[in-house]
């Protein structure tokens, strides 16, 4: 009796550490996965702040004149084939007399001269597919006078 009872504890103890250890492996892969997507998270949201600091800079060493107006702007992080975010940018303006190319809203109806050629700048940060399961995207609207 007392051998068919150790047997059977064994079993239950078996069991036990088996089932602690398949937990064990499952909460390690889920924060090794959680660490990446916090990492791409936080390099998106940085990413997003730097390209409407980027298309600020490109605005105010723009030629209105004699190139029109600068509508979007597109860029692969970094700059080769394997790009880890896809940035893109787009630009409408506010103001009076404005060139026919440009995205305007609000056209006309600015009253005052320091407004003219608001920008509102729409960033948008997407990671690439292949690098993470679930598609990481930051939206940002900033309204700036260049």
């Amino acid at each position: 009796m007392r051998k068919g009872f150790s047997l059977i504890t064994a079993i239950i103890f078996l069991f036990v550490v088996a089932t602690l250890a398949t937990l064990a492996l499952s909460l390690s892969t889920q924060s090794a996965k959680q660490t990446t997507d916090d990492y791409l998270k936080i390099e998106a949201e940085l990413l997003a702040k730097s390209g409407t600091e980027f298309a600020l800079l490109a605005l105010s060493g723009h030629d209105f004149n004699t190139s029109g107006c600068l509508n979007s702007i597109d860029i692969k992080y970094p700059s080769t084939v394997n790009y880890t975010h896809d940035i893109n940018m787009s630009i409408m303006y506010i103001g009076n007399g404005l060139p026919i190319s440009c995205n305007d809203i609000l056209n006309n109806t600015i009253s005052t001269p320091d407004s003219n050629r608001t920008v509102i700048i729409d960033t948008t940060v997407t990671t690439n597919p292949t690098i993470s399961t679930e598609q990481i995207r930051i939206h940002r609207r900033t309204i700036q006078k260049p």
